[in-house]
């Protein structure tokens, strides 16, 4: 019931929809298997069950709650995550085209060892070998993980789960904005404006807003167009604009040293 990806950072939706195909034989295989040697616990006791009915409403009620999950713990904090996971494999990827697997395995975990095209994983629960020759290993960081996980048994796909690395700065909390940064930048009155653009704004409602000409706000606008800052789009016979990806970075993220 934990599928692996089949693509490069699928959805949530995607990932779900196919554990919601899991046919009851792999239901009843994965729980009993996430849970040896210990037995199942009375919630999922309908795994147990010979007729597939109860699994499969076992099943879906899993990937309900998963959803809640999800909405509930995951979803608010996932851009963070999904930045602090493509920075590991950003990572993950020089170490390896510097020097090769060794080098790549070299700092992931301390249960890693890397010796004679093998890789070993100490302190497992169980102990089976999957054979990753011609069929690649998949390697998956997590910000959940506290220690490498591989495939839960030897006909599995070829993969390994392990703790990604920066976990500890993600619920870090950051440093207190610096509120003159932004202005040292750009410059007062284009640091007013493009703090001002979260939403789109015609030009004269910009200038009004900031007690100005229009002609004022179209040349620093001209400015901060031009540096990829803000976006504009026309809307009838007005010309919108808002801050753009890179805009909003600069807006919410202007920090003092940390």
């Amino acid at each position: 019931m934990t599928p692996p990806p089949t693509s490069f950072a699928p959805t949530f939706e995607e990932q779900l929809a196919v554990v919601r195909q899991a046919s009851p034989a792999r239901v009843r295989h994965d729980l009993r298997t996430a849970h040896a040697p210990d037995p199942l616990p009375a919630a999922l006791h309908d795994a147990h069950a010979a007729d597939d009915a109860p699994v499969v409403r076992l099943r879906d009620a899993v990937c309900d709650l998963l959803r809640q999950y999800w909405e509930v713990a995951i979803e608010p904090t996932w851009p963070r995550m999904r930045l602090l996971l493509e920075a590991d494999m950003t990572y993950r990827a020089r170490q390896l085209a510097v020097g090769g697997a060794r080098l790549l395995f070299a700092d992931m975990h301390a249960n890693l060892r890397w010796h004679n095209g093998v890789l070993h994983i100490d302190k497992m629960i169980s102990r089976h070998r999957v054979a990753a020759s011609g069929r690649g290993l998949l390697l998956l960081p997590s910000v959940f993980a506290h220690k490498p996980a591989p495939p839960v048994g030897p006909q599995e796909p070829p993969r390994l789960v392990y703790p990604s690395r920066g976990v500890a700065t993600l619920w870090a909390t950051p440093p207190a904005a610096d509120t003159t940064a932004l202005a040292s930048l750009l410059g007062a009155p284009r640091a007013r404006l493009l703090t001002l653009l979260e939403e789109p704004l015609a030009t004269v409602e910009i200038a009004r807003r900031l007690r100005v000409t229009p002609s004022a706000v179209s040349q620093h606008l001209r400015v901060l167009h031009s540096t990829g800052l803000v976006t504009r789009a026309r809307d009838g016979r007005r010309v919108l604009y808002r801050r753009s990806g890179l805009g909003d970075q600069l807006a919410e993220r202007q920090q003092s040293p940390s």
